[in-house]
């Protein structure tokens, strides 16, 4: 079962990895989408949650203190999900439910990282990790 433990944190993770890649590559048109939607120093907002998606998705992918890249993970998903994609305030319904749709998914990858957390931390174990937990069982 450890090697299915390891899929899944390889599978969560790529999606992270991919993100900050394209926060790199792209972040002057990112910058601009961010600065749309009133996020502060957008540009800086953008590369700095690339480094942070980036090192969450590494963590994951490697099993290096994976219980540190769930909180990553926590870390850029609360910001996004809040300022990206804020539904509520979309007037055009079609661009309502695209941003419902991707506050949806983030609250549920937030939810696996949140679990990911608990079990690393309960169990005091990263299954076919490089590491085990930085943090001690609370």
């Amino acid at each position: 079962m450890d090697v299915v433990f390891l899929i899944g944190r390889i599978l969560l993770a790529v999606l992270f990895v991919m993100s900050a890649v394209g926060h790199f590559t792209a972040a002057d048109g990112m910058a601009q989408y961010a600065a749309a939607k009133k996020v502060p120093a957008a540009k800086l907002a953008v590369v700095g949650s690339g480094v942070v998606a980036l090192l969450g998705g590494l963590s994951l992918i490697l099993g290096v203190w994976i219980d540190l890249g769930a909180l990553l993970l926590v870390l850029f998903l609360l910001p996004v999900t809040l300022m990206m994609h804020d539904f509520w305030k979309a007037v055009d319904p079609e661009a309502k439910q695209t941003e419902m749709i991707s506050f949806n998914k983030n609250l549920a990858l937030i939810g696996g990282a949140l679990i990911l957390f608990y079990f690393v931390n309960v169990t005091q174990s990263v299954p076919l990790g490089l590491t085990g937990p930085l943090f001690p069982a609370w």
